[in-house]
């Protein structure tokens, strides 16, 4: 069955006239709940089955901007009062999506908003939602992953009901942190969410892709809200070109692409919803293959898939303390440094999945976890596997992990089973299970099975699925009893005949007491490929392991006529330790550049210290380290190799840098690349992407002066002649704020001010830019960067 969804709110209330600049929308559910009863009714008189609330900056941390946020259950009692009001064709009581917007904050480490402040405002605005009688949770427009999975546990913790999460996604088919739809589906579907889609941000065309993609992965229904085509400045006005009936023409191939559930967002009237009525009279939703589950692990912007079908996948075993006192004291002590050096080496050595265990007596387990996952995740895309046996440091851990995550390990011991398969079902993460009991370790291959049984059966009976499982061989020594490895290598292959999942283990047991132990493991580790292993834990940096592993790929036909090992040859001989360029190995300007780039504010410190030590100006310095790893950061974050988390710290690591050069060479400390007033203009109070921009910009040298978000055009024209303004950036998203600019850029002129203008937002276009005649638009806060430094230079 196909599900219609309303249109654009906004748009309506913006040509009735009821939106007052700098007041507080969702207030017409209290002030004029008829007029907004009106507008539901014609949306669904037009043919919607489902009528969103009006609700979208309805939760207390958007509300606090009004000094309403004491007022969250009142507003959206009443959104929802007034949506039940509306009346079907047939009486049936229309249904009632209760709609969450996003906060306008971005998650810690991006910004400064707190997992638990998040989850929290969620909580009280879901829970306000269905007690008012809302039939679904709609959390829409959202453009970080974390930040959803914030708002979806919260949803699911306080509500019964069916949640559906949509994101926005930019042209390049991506959010603005990165994430893309493949990767989004897997790790919303895996949490719960019991609708997935897609909605603002791009026109109908642009993502048809995006739902086939979303299709490709989840069972789950798909919905998809556009926009009416990107918005243009006639007139003075904002218009959204796309006409009823070229919208409606895209509504089939939307639903040919998987969607069930199918509206529109900024721009689009009732007259578009009932042209998406009329295209879909008769047309059914395809029937799709069935999908195989797979075992598929996300971080927030890359999903790593682990099946036999595909070449092996190294699990990354460096980061943790256990026989190692250095990194075990560094933890102890606070510092992180190891850490993220490892997880950035093991990742360049070949690790596709990264195991983060934090075992280190005396300490806080849960904190450590939480800050080793949280400063990992941003500083590489590789999954991560929590490897613990503490429940509480578990949670932590998958709490504030922005991805889909493998929990190392569940075994058939009973506390492990009680504890650790429900946060598993929680938090989406898979499970790697380990053939172990209360009584012991199971010697023999059908032993083992037998345990396997009891945790797949308990862990399926909770929830989990086929694509939920990696199962570990467990490895005992040869030296001890003769027959470990062919124990293991009938495990593996009775693993592979009866549930057809991957499997996993640690090598090195197997010589443990045993001369020449890397010839052992590595003979072994081949015999283990070829018997069914899929994704060792192991040490990325082995010379012998990873010959073996490309030796074996060639032999197994899972790297077809020896390709990569023919390319690869010349290499068989060097450490993947020492094929990784190491700080201390490079000249001081080149460490700087690479602790810029890899995002290393805790260490570049030191290293500013020896590149003044070596004699090194700061002007040289800041060109040729700083200055150049920003332009290669950019480059990169323009063709799609790096996205926003990996800029950001690269930007704080410039920032450390910098604060390094002022404190060693004082004199300096006046000098600026220029002076950037910043503002998100009147009646908009959206500024993350305004916060994102001045983050890159006072990070690089300029100086800064952030007007914060609803600004009147005066006061910006005032802070720019006050402050000699080299640069006036504005900001706006509202489709119903957009025009401010074209006031600023007005009054800026009238009172020649020769500062350039510099435009952005979610919905503004360069044609706009062009009409209200802004100097340049920033698609991103990369692009801006580069354009303040463009105009920097030119002067």
């Amino acid at each position: 069955m196909i599900h219609i969804f309303d249109g654009a709110m906004g748009t309506m209330f913006q040509q009735l006239g009821l939106l007052q600049p700098g007041a507080c929308p969702e207030m017409l559910c209290l002030t004029n709940p008829a007029e907004v009863t009106k507008v539901h009714q014609r949306y669904a008189d037009a043919g919607a089955n489902i009528i969103e609330t009006f609700t979208f900056g309805a939760s207390a941390l958007k509300l606090e901007h009004y000094g309403l946020q004491d007022r969250v259950v009142e507003l959206n009692t009443a959104a929802v009062k007034a949506a039940k009001a509306v009346k079907t064709a047939d009486g049936k009581p229309i249904k009632v999506a209760g709609g969450m917007g996003p906060s306008g904050r971005f998650v810690k480490p991006l910004g400064d908003l707190d997992f638990e402040e998040a989850y929290q405002n969620y909580f009280q605005q879901a829970g306000a939602l269905e007690a008012a009688g809302a039939d679904y949770i709609l959390i829409e427009t959202f453009i970080d992953i974390q930040e959803m999975r914030a708002a979806l546990l919260a949803a699911k913790d306080a509500t019964r009901l069916p949640v559906i999460c949509q994101l926005s996604y930019s042209e390049d088919g991506r959010t603005v942190t990165g994430t893309d739809p493949q990767t989004a589906a897997i790790t919303l579907d895996a949490m719960g969410a019991d609708i997935i889609g897609i909605n603002c941000s791009l026109g109908p065309e642009q993502l048809v892709p995006i739902v086939k993609a979303i299709s490709e992965n989840t069972t789950k229904p798909i919905s998809v809200q556009p926009n009416a085509g990107m918005p243009q400045l006639i007139d003075g006005k904002t218009v959204f070109p796309m006409s009823p009936a070229d919208f409606g023409t895209w509504a089939p191939k939307l639903v040919q692409a998987g969607a069930t559930y199918v509206g529109g967002c900024c721009g689009t009237t009732p007259e578009h919803i009932a042209a998406i009525k009329s295209a879909l009279q008769g047309v059914e939703p395809p029937k799709f293959a069935p999908l195989r589950r797979r075992l598929m692990l996300t971080s927030r912007s890359k999903t790593v898939t682990v099946d036999k079908e595909l070449p092996t996948v190294l699990i990354g075993e460096r980061i943790n303390p256990t026989g190692r006192k250095k990194l075990a004291a560094e933890i102890k002590d606070g510092s992180f440094a190891s850490v993220k050096r490892e997880a950035l080496d093991q990742v360049k050595a070949g690790a596709k999945l990264l195991d983060v265990n934090m075992g280190v007596g005396g300490i806080d387990q849960a904190a450590a976890m939480k800050r080793a996952v949280t400063e990992i995740a941003q500083l590489t895309d590789a999954p991560l596997a929590i490897d613990t046996s503490d429940a509480t440091a578990l949670e932590a851990g998958l709490r504030a992990y922005p991805g889909r995550a493998l929990i190392n390990s569940v075994s058939a011991e009973v506390e492990r089973l009680e504890k650790f398969i429900p946060l598993a079902k929680k938090y989406g993460a898979a499970i790697l299970c380990l053939p172990l009991t209360d009584d012991g370790i199971p010697k023999t291959a059908p032993e083992r099975l037998a345990v396997m049984d009891k945790i797949i059966s308990t862990a399926k009976a909770a929830g989990l699925k086929d694509g939920d499982f990696l199962l570990d061989g467990l490895v005992m020594t040869v030296a001890a009893d003769a027959d470990a490895c062919n124990h293991t290598l009938e495990t593996l292959r009775l693993y592979r005949e009866k549930y057809g999942y991957p499997a996993t283990m640690g090598l090195s047991n197997i010589s443990f007491g045993l001369p020449n132990r890397p010839l052992i493991n590595s003979t072994f580790f081949t015999m283990c490929l070829a018997a069914g292993l899929d994704a060792p834990i192991m040490n990325p940096y082995d010379e012998s392991m990873q010959n073996a592993l490309m030796a074996s790929m060639a032999l197994l036909g899972k790297d077809p006529n020896g390709r990569d090992f023919s390319r690869n040859e010349k290499n068989l001989a060097v450490p993947k330790k020492a094929a990784v360029a190491k700080h201390v190995e490079l000249t001081p300007l080149d460490a700087l550049k690479a602790a810029v780039i890899e995002g290393e504010a805790d260490e570049i410190g030191t290293l500013v210290e020896n590149a003044i030590n070596a004699g090194l100006e700061p002007n040289e310095i800041t060109e040729k380290a700083l200055t150049a790893a920003m332009n290669e950061i950019g480059v990169d974050f323009g063709a799609g190799r790096v996205f926003l988390p990996q800029v950001l710290l690269s930007a704080e690591a410039m920032r450390s840098a910098f604060i390094k050069l002022k404190e060693k060479f004082p004199a300096s400390s006046d000098s600026t690349k220029g002076t950037v007033v910043l503002a998100t203009v009147k009646g908009d109070v959206h500024d993350l992407g305004k916060n994102i921009v001045g983050a890159l910009l006072e990070n690089s040298g300029f100086n800064l002066i952030d007007l914060g978000k609803d600004v009147p055009a005066e006061d910006i024209v005032a802070a720019a002649r006050d402050n000699k303004a080299a640069i006036v950036g504005l900001c706006a998203l509202m489709t119903t704020t957009m025009t401010e600019i074209d006031e600023v850029i007005r009054q800026l002129k009238a009172q020649n001010i020769d500062a350039k203008v510099m435009v952005g937002g979610a919905a503004l276009t360069q044609e706009y830019a062009d009409e209200a005649g802004a100097d340049y638009y920033a698609s991103d806060g990369v692009v801006a960067l580069n354009i303040a430094n463009e105009i920097m230079g030119a002067n």
